[in-house]
């Protein structure tokens, strides 16, 4: 490819597409620095499906196989096929080696853990596994496209912030299918239902985002605390709670953040309440309109 671009500057363009690689980067004897652009194709997003599926594009996720199967079966059975095959196939061939069962355990308990600071020596003792390993493996899915971490804002270094990231699954139909949540009527009435929105909403916001925002949450251990921040050049530009009610309310530890981070604007993101004030400076808002929101920002990727 290198030879071949650098023998005719002209502007053309070559389309390269495949799966994540970390070996195969590595072990690439040509970067093509200055001469290529990465761009991550995600899952179907919100502003590319009918606002009526909402709700099943949160359960089935964005991967076409799943949202666009002819029932929720079908889906089911699709995303239990994948979390299959890239397991036994794909991450080997990716350079990561490892017994099915215990890794399809590891991102089980990963599953479980969604939306939480991950407690490294818990995970430990439920696998028999060293805390150096679960990195590794963290870091090797979050390169695989398949889970974020997200990381606590620190910029005031005078409060005893928490350290460790949430992990949060990149798909909601593949965090489902991994806790076994196959219709609407189970998610519902599910323990992980707030979680599982809140995985939702940061991965709508995450994947419209142009790159030069940074994305955290935030938690003191004095009880201050906030689902999303969205900073830009060391300033926060949003802050954010999700809550999964359109009649939400915001607790101490939340206005105790909102006075740490000093945002000056604040939302609450509801699945479809009116976008209304409840207080200066901090707004109910639905998730649909806060995407159209960052649109008028000019804060997107989408034109």
């Amino acid at each position: 490819m290198r030879s071949i671009i650098d023998i005719d500057r002209k502007n053309t363009m070559y389309l390269i597409t495949g799966s994540a690689s970390p070996e195969l980067i590595r072990d690439s004897s040509e970067s093509l620095a200055g001469r290529i652009a990465y761009v991550v194709l995600q899952p179907f997003h919100l502003d590319e499906i009918d606002k009526n599926d909402l709700n099943e594009h949160w359960l089935n996720g964005g991967f076409p196989g799943a949202f666009l199967a002819k029932d929720s079966f079908g889906s089911t059975v699709w995303r239990e096929q994948f979390i299959r095959t890239y397991l036994e196939k794909d991450l080997p061939i990716l350079g990561l080696d490892v017994p099915y069962d215990s890794f399809k355990k590891f991102i089980t308990i990963l599953a479980h853990v969604n939306g939480q600071i991950i407690n490294y020596s818990n995970i430990s003792k439920s696998m028999t596994l060293s805390i150096p390993t679960i990195n590794k493996y963290i870091d090797f899915l979050e390169k695989a496209f398949l889970i974020t971490k997200l990381h606590p804002y620190s910029a005031n270094v005078k409060k005893r912030l928490v350290k460790s990231p949430k992990v949060y699954f990149n798909d909601t139909g593949i965090l489902h299918s991994l806790l076994r949540i196959d219709t609407f009527e189970n998610l519902q009435s599910h323990i992980y239902l707030g979680a599982s929105w809140e995985t939702y909403v940061i991965n709508q916001i995450k994947n419209i985002l142009r790159n030069e925002y940074d994305l955290y949450f935030y938690r003191t251990h004095n009880g201050a605390e906030l689902d999303l921040l969205i900073e830009k050049g060391g300033i926060i530009c949003m802050a954010i709670e999700i809550k999964y009610t359109d009649a939400p309310k915001l607790s101490k530890g939340n206005y105790y953040a909102i006075e740490d981070v000093k945002s000056k604007e604040n939302y609450i993101i509801t699945p479809s309440s009116d976008t209304y004030p409840v207080k200066e400076n901090i707004w109910v808002i639905s998730i649909e309109n806060f995407m159209l929101l960052l649109k008028d920002k000019n804060m997107t990727l989408w034109e």
